[in-house]
């Protein structure tokens, strides 16, 4: 007698029902394109009864025109959804640390600059001519003093990681071998290519940004969503509801 045994299949990655979840991707300063997904976000959750949170997966500044005006958006809050979630990524670290560390070196400021953050500093009116010519500590300090309290109270509150059943959200991706309790805050923010080639699980589905793809970059273990909306004109946002994995994108 033959016994025919088949292999279970590994249950998708879920989260728990009667919530759904919009993770989305990297802003860089285009509060167009943000009005316009949250617009078509609000319209996907028209008759949806359960609990609904968007997950921020951050790089809201730089690049493009307009980083104050994301995060005055930002700031404006839940609606639609239930709730917000904003995640930390190193874009927004520059400003961070340029804003709270007084040990900040020129070193710091240059390499913010050559990553678009010339473009955030006009946001905020720090003027072309003081980029050009004026000397770090004069920008750091006008920066300082451009900034508004609620935006350097919504940077001070960034996360860097968020956790939903069986996904876990972050802005670049983990360490492979670490336990999730001890990945590094700068690997969160900042990791490559170890993280990109690895293969095998991580334990949980991580949804990430940081690095660019032209169309969504879903892995077995992993699902990238950075499809560089400052160049592109389309930021992306994955949309998760139980087992299902869906995507809204303004084009």
């Amino acid at each position: 007698m033959k016994f025919l045994f088949k292999k279970n299949k590994k249950a998708l990655p879920s989260i728990p029902s009667g919530t759904r979840i919009y993770a989305v991707g990297d802003i860089h300063g285009r509060r167009d394109l943000l009005d316009a997904l949250l617009e078509r976000i609000a319209a996907d959750l028209k008759g949806f009864e359960g609990h609904s949170e968007i997950v921020f997966l951050g790089d809201y500044i730089d690049r493009g025109p307009d980083s104050a005006g994301v995060i005055d958006r930002l700031i404006e809050g839940p609606e639609p959804a239930d709730s917000w979630v904003y995640l930390k990524g190193n874009h927004d670290h520059f400003a961070t640390f340029l804003l709270e560390d007084d040990d900040w070196k020129k070193d710091h400021l240059k390499a913010w600059i050559s990553n678009g953050g010339d473009e955030a500093l006009k946001s905020w009116g720090v003027s072309t001519r003081l980029l050009v010519s004026g000397k770090s500590e004069e920008i750091v300090d006008a920066f300082r003093l451009a900034l508004p309290k609620a935006h350097r109270k919504f940077f001070r509150a960034l996360k860097l990681d968020y956790r939903v059943g069986d996904y876990l959200f972050v802005h670049a991706g983990i360490r492979p071998g670490v336990p999730l309790e001890e990945q590094d805050e700068r690997d969160l923010m900042w990791i490559r290519g170890d993280f990109l080639r690895h293969r095998k699980g991580f334990g949980v589905h991580v949804v990430h940004g940081h690095t660019i793809s032209k169309d969504v970059d879903e892995q077995k273990n992993r699902t990238g969503i950075d499809t560089g909306a400052y160049m592109t004109g389309t930021l992306t946002a994955l949309v998760l509801e139980g087992a299902e994995r869906r995507y809204i994108a303004t084009d």
